[in-house]
């Protein structure tokens, strides 16, 4: 070995002593991760009577929507699951975060390569040699070689490691983005489901009232016949009989457009696809609101947004390693001969070990400018955090007070509803009687038709604000699943081509 071998073996060695320690302690630069704070209510704002009947019921970890027991819903939101384009692609996302958290995983190990080489090459008799000593003829040679090489950057200053971090916490992001669609995705198909039912519940009420006023039309027409009723009492009844003809057929519109939204959350075309007509008979259920601080834990939006701040969060740490040098080692080896049969003696071996250090020392300032990027990321996804903490709470707290006031509402409603019913009643026997005019009739009819759909309106109204509090709430989700979500370096994946 030459001298000048022996100084680059000495600072190899000396090189690698130096960098060890770092290696081995683990040097991780850029700030840990701390979840940051955001503001939390102490409790939801409940107004008397309903303090006292607070909903207790549990909303289920998986199939939320079974806790409206509707076989029907149960059946669709299954098909959803099943079929649904919108989460597939989110299952699409999903699996690319799980692949990309895989292939940082690959660079905790060194990296291989082998590149054989058969060749042969003549060389030509009259080429030029540099010297006056003439070249006897052509020459053919023959090239075998078998390099292989392999290299392995230290993780010196955790650049590594915060990019593992970085692409693990996407990983979860991106299953917390995943559960976040899934429960948008069931909250619309049970909301367009009930509003559907609650169309029918209106068309029920529109055909019975068709049928109500054709008899008082044949009543009135027979009355007008006998000389009792007036021509003005007649055209009164078949101006409201047609009025509510019309209004029932432009509500078939609005069903259509309900039922074809079912038909594309679950996959299938709307021209192929109809629900059968069934009245709306459900109840909201009663939902365990639990305290606000437990919905920064229920909800998958809020795990994402916490989640992408860790993700940014390592790209601070990413972004000031380059600050520190790297250290590559690498070492190559092989068989070089120029006749095959020689090829694996122990005189064909080549082989060459070494490391490379590199430091980047001028940039520009574009490495600070790097950080400043990667800080201001962070501090977006921070207020973005809060801004969703924030609104959940609002949503949540609109649909609890939302549901109290409906059921204020229903209930007068009702009441309404019989009142109504009385009047219409009254209105009949006195106008046979001779009372009054028909007028009266008509115009109690027209009351009772308004008040019996505005009651199928505010029980519609209920059940789509439960299923918005259900969303509102995460539909039974929680974030403590997120911790099995992680890409762990398997034997079979390592070795894996």
């Amino acid at each position: 070995m030459s001298f000048l071998s022996e100084g680059r073996g000495r600072f190899v060695l000396r090189l690698a002593a130096l960098m060890a320690p770092c290696a081995l302690a683990g040097c991780t630069v850029g700030p840990n991760y701390k979840r940051p704070s955001a503001p939390v209510p102490a409790q939801w704002q409940v107004t008397e009577p309903f303090r006292e009947a607070a909903p207790k019921d549990a909303i289920p970890k998986t199939s939320w929507w079974t806790v409206f027991h509707d076989d029907e819903l149960n059946s669709l939101e299954d098909e959803l699951l099943a079929a649904n384009q919108t989460l597939k692609v989110s299952i699409a996302h999903y699996d690319q975060a799980r692949a990309s958290a895989a292939v940082q995983n690959a660079t905790l190990f060194p990296t291989a390569e082998v590149s054989p080489t058969i060749g042969a090459q003549r060389y030509s008799g009259t080429r030029p040699t540099g010297t006056n000593i003439p070249l006897r003829a052509a020459v053919t040679q023959n090239n075998y070689a078998l390099p292989f090489s392999i290299s392995y950057e230290v993780d010196l200053f955790g650049k590594r490691r915060r990019t593992i971090e970085a692409a693990q916490a996407s990983f979860q992001a991106s299953a917390a983005d995943l559960e976040n669609v899934r429960l948008i995705l069931t909250a619309e198909l049970a909301a367009d489901y009930f509003t559907l039912r609650q169309i029918d519940t209106q068309l029920a009420l529109y055909a019975r009232t068709v049928d109500t006023l054709q008899k008082g039309l044949d009543l009135v027409n027979s009355r007008h016949n006998g000389g009792v009723a007036s021509g003005l009492d007649v055209a009164q009844e078949e101006t409201l009989l047609n009025t509510t003809q019309t209004q029932a057929i432009l509500l078939q519109q609005q069903r259509k457009q309900f039922e074809d939204a079912v038909a594309v959350l679950i996959g299938k075309p709307a021209p192929d696809f109809h629900l059968p007509t069934r009245t709306l008979s459900a109840e909201p259920p009663n939902i365990d609101t639990s305290l606000p601080s437990d919905l920064l834990e229920r909800r998958p939006d809020i795990a994402e947004s916490e989640r992408q701040m860790a993700v940014t969060n390592a790209q601070i740490g990413i972004a000031k390693a380059a600050y520190y040098p790297s250290l590559v080692l690498f070492g190559q080896g092989g068989w070089n001969s120029a006749n095959i049969s020689e090829l694996f003696n122990a005189e064909s071996a080549a082989w060459a070990v070494g490391a490379n250090v590199a430091q980047t020392i001028f940039t520009g300032g574009a490495r600070r400018a790097q950080v400043q990027f990667s800080q201001a990321g962070y501090d977006a996804t921070v207020a973005s955090y809060r801004d969703t903490v924030l609104n959940s709470f609002r949503e949540v707290q609109d649909n609890v007070s939302g549901l109290q006031i409906l059921q204020t509402a229903r209930k007068s409603q009702a009441e309404a509803v019989a009142s109504s019913r009385r009047q219409l009643d009254i209105a009949n026997s006195r106008y046979v009687g001779g009372l009054v005019s028909y007028l009266d009739v008509v115009s109690a009819q027209q009351n009772l038709l308004i008040n019996e759909q505005e009651a199928a309106v505010i029980q519609g109204q209920r059940l789509i604000a439960s299923v918005l509090l259900v969303k509102a709430l995460g539909g039974g989700w929680d974030a403590t699943s997120l911790a099995a979500v992680q890409v762990k370096p398997k034997l079979s994946d390592i070795v894996a081509p």
